[in-house]
C-alpha cells in the first residue's frame, strides 16, 4: 500500500505543471483586454462639475429636447477635417442633448469572440440614464452594416441609472470582431445630458427625439462635437494577447489629425501591433502634463486608473512634458517655472509604478514645437535637455526618439512642414503616420 500511495502521489505531482500550463493558458486566452480607448475627466479643480436634469418619469411626455443648430449669425469656430464622406451637417457649438440616440465610432485594435463596454459617468455629479444601448458593425455615415445590430444589456437589463462619478461595465456581447474593425455604439439619452464637459469626440446625433438605438440609419443624422459614454472597448481575444498604453497629452490623443479617421500615432501602432497580438489603448488627453493640472489630472496623479487599470497591459509608452515646458517657460514672468530635473523625477516616478506591476515603460522624446504660441529659448534648453536624458539615462525600458522623425532637417528645432502645416506643435495625419512608423516594435513585442 505504501509503494502505490508514493506511485500514486508522484503521478498528481508529474501532472500539476501540465495541469497549471493548461490553466494558465486558458486563463490567458479568454481573459478580457482592453482593445479601445478614451479617458474621461472630471472639470479642473474648483470648478463646479456639470449637474445634469433628472431622467424623464416613465408617464412624462416625450422631451424634446434635440438641441437646434446654432443661428447662422452666430460665430463658429474653424471646422476641423472630419471623416465625412456623406457630408453631414456639423455642429460644434451645441447646448444639452435629451431624449435623442447617439452613436459613437470606435475602433478596436484587436479583435476576438465577444465584447464589452465600459460607459463613463465619471465627469458628472449626477446620475447618467442609459435607455437602450446597442453596437453593431460600422458602415459610412452613421449607418449599420445589416445584420450585425446587437443588443448590449447591464446584468441582462436592457438600461441602467449609472452612479454619478462611476464607471459601469455591460455584459458581455457575442459579436466577434477583427482587429481595426470599427463600430458604432448606439445610445438612447431619455434624460438630459449636459455636454460642456472637459473632452468631445464627433459623434452622430439622431436629429428627431426618442429610442433609435436599433435603427439602420439615424433619422435625420447630424455630427456634433460632445462627450463620449464609451470610454473602453474590451474582447476576450480567441489567443492570448497584451496591451500597450500610450500615454500623453494631444499629441498621443491625435489632436489636428483628421476626427473619426483613427489616424493618430497609436493608431498606427495599433495597426503595424495587430500581426502580434497585441492591442493598443490610448490614454492621451489634450492639454496634459506631467506635474500640474492641464485640461486633466497631471500624469502621476491619473497613472493607475488610467494606466494600471486596464485591463491586460503590459507595456506603456510616455510622451509628456510638452505642455509643462510650454505653459510654464513661455514668458519672463512665468510663476509655473518648470525645470529638466523635475519632469525627470517624476519620469523615474512613472517607471518605479509601472516596475511594480511588471509593465514595461517606454520613454518617447518631445517633437519639436518652435513657433507654437507657447514657445520660448527657456522651453527650448529645457526640451533638449529632457530628451537627452530620455536618450542616454537607461531609466526607460526602451526609447522611441520621436523628435528627429518629424523635425526639419535643416531646423530640428522645427517641425518639417510636410508633418505640420497648421501650429508648429501638433502633427499632420502624415506626421502622425511618420512617428507611428517610426516605433521599433521589438520594444513592445520581445
Amino acid at each position: 500500500m505504501r509503494r502505490f500511495g508514493e506511485v500514486l502521489i508522484g503521478a498528481v505531482l508529474g501532472l500539476l505543471p501540465l495541469l497549471a500550463a493548461q490553466a494558465a493558458s486558458h486563463a490567458t486566452a479568454t481573459a478580457w483586454i482592453g482593445t479601445w480607448g478614451y479617458v474621461s475627466l472630471p472639470p479642473p479643480p474648483g470648478e463646479p462639475i456639470p449637474v445634469a436634469a433628472p431622467p424623464p418619469s416613465p408617464t412624462a411626455p416625450p422631451m424634446g429636447g434635440v438641441p437646434a443648430m446654432p443661428s447662422a449669425t452666430a460665430p463658429r469656430p474653424t471646422l476641423p477635417a472630419i471623416d465625412n464622406p456623406g457630408n453631414l451637417p456639423v455642429d460644434l457649438v451645441s447646448g444639452d442633448v435629451s431624449n435623442v440616440t447617439v452613436r459613437q465610432v470606435v475602433r478596436v485594435s484587436l479583435g476576438g469572440p465577444r465584447l464589452r463596454l465600459r460607459f463613463s459617468n465619471e465627469n458628472s455629479a449626477s446620475d447618467l440614464s442609459l435607455g437602450a444601448v446597442h453596437v453593431a458593425r460600422a458602415g459610412s455615415d452613421g449607418a449599420i452594416l445589416p445584420g450585425s445590430d446587437h443588443v448590449v444589456t447591464f446584468g441582462g437589463q436592457n438600461s441602467i441609472i449609472v452612479p454619478a462619478g462611476a464607471p459601469v461595465l455591460s455584459d458581455p456581447v457575442e459579436l466577434p470582431t477583427q482587429a481595426l474593425e470599427k463600430l458604432y455604439i448606439s445610445t438612447y439619452l431619455p434624460g438630459t445630458v449636459p455636454t460642456h464637459a472637459p473632452r468631445y469626440l464627433f459623434q452622430y446625433v439622431a436629429g428627431r427625439p426618442g429610442d433609435q438605438t436599433g435603427a439602420a440609419t439615424l433619422a435625420g443624422a447630424r455630427l456634433m462635437h460632445i462627450p463620449p459614454y464609451v470610454t473602453m472597448v474590451e474582447v476576450q481575444p480567441a489567443a492570448s494577447a497584451a496591451v500597450v498604453v500610450t500615454l500623453g497629452d494631444s499629441i498621443t490623443q491625435g489632436t489636428a489629425s483628421t476626427a473619426n479617421a483613427f489616424r493618430g500615432w497609436p493608431d498606427r501602432l495599433a495597426e503595424r501591433l495587430a500581426p502580434h497580438h497585441w492591442a493598443v489603448v490610448n490614454a492621451g488627453i489634450g492639454g496634459n502634463r506631467l506635474l500640474r493640472y492641464g485640461l486633466g489630472p497631471n500624469a502621476l496623479a491619473r497613472f493607475d486608473r488610467d494606466v494600471l487599470a486596464v485591463p491586460g497591459v503590459k507595456a506603456v509608452i510616455l510622451l509628456e512634458g510638452i505642455n509643462d515646458i510650454g505653459v510654464g517657460l513661455r514668458n519672463a514672468a512665468a510663476t509655473d517655472t518648470i525645470t529638466a530635473e523635475a519632469l525627470e523625477a517624476a519620469d523615474r516616478q512613472l517607471i518605479e509604478r509601472a516596475h511594480e506591476h511588471g509593465i514595461r515603460i517606454i520613454g518617447a522624446t518631445l517633437t519639436p514645437y518652435q513657433g507654437s504660441f507657447y514657445a520660448s529659448p527657456a522651453g527650448e534648453i529645457v526640451r533638449e535637455a529632457l530628451n537627452h536624458w530620455i536618450r542616454s539615462s537607461g531609466a526607460f525600458d526602451g526609447v522611441i526618439d520621436f523628435a528627429p522623425a518629424v523635425a526639419d532637417a535643416a531646423n530640428p528645432l522645427a517641425f518639417d512642414r510636410r508633418f505640420n502645416d497648421t501650429d508648429h506643435l501638433h502633427p499632420n495625419d502624415l506626421g502622425y503616420k511618420k512617428m507611428g512608423d517610426a516605433i521599433d516594435l521589438s520594444l513592445i513585442t520581445k
